[in-house]
């Protein structure tokens, strides 16, 4: 049997799928056992914590994290329970629900960060500084990543 060949995109998307699972695994690792937390979590409570007054409508974060609105219902659970994020209603709509990183959250989140700084560092430190400004680029524009929702 003869293996087909993969056109330079499916490549780059099988290339790209894979990097991914690497990145995930790394952050997941670190992220669990220094700070009890997932990569998931973590890009919750970052995205809550960038925006305006530490919140974002629910809608708004499952964009920003690429998820259903039962997927971030889902994600958030957890984080509630432990206090890193609480929900907030609307006083206008009560069909808006916002979620809001705590304090406690917010502390996390700076401890966190450092840790994810040392293994993004780790991981891309062969990649010179202007080719991963271009792949940071490319990602944005594959990802539909605009400054609204970022």
């Amino acid at each position: 049997m003869v293996a087909a060949h993969a056109t330079p995109s499916t490549d780059f998307c099988l290339r790209l799928a894979r990097a991914h699972a690497v990145l995930i695994r790394r952050f997941d690792s670190a992220l669990g056992s220094f700070h009890g937390l997932s990569f998931g979590d973590f890009q919750v409570l970052n995205h809550l914590s960038r925006a305006p007054g530490g919140r974002l409508r629910r809608v708004d974060l499952a964009e920003r994290l690429g998820l259903t609105a039962s997927g971030v219902t889902r994600t958030l659970l957890p984080l509630e329970k432990i206090g890193l994020v609480t929900r907030q209603p609307d006083p206008r709509d009560a069909r808006v629900g916002y979620a809001a990183v705590t304090p406690t959250g917010e502390q996390l989140l700076q401890d966190a960060t450092a840790t994810v700084d040392l293994v993004s560092s780790d991981l891309l430190a062969r990649v010179p500084p202007d080719a991963l400004a271009g792949m940071a680029g490319l990602l944005s524009q594959l990802a539909g990543v605009t400054a609204s929702n970022a």
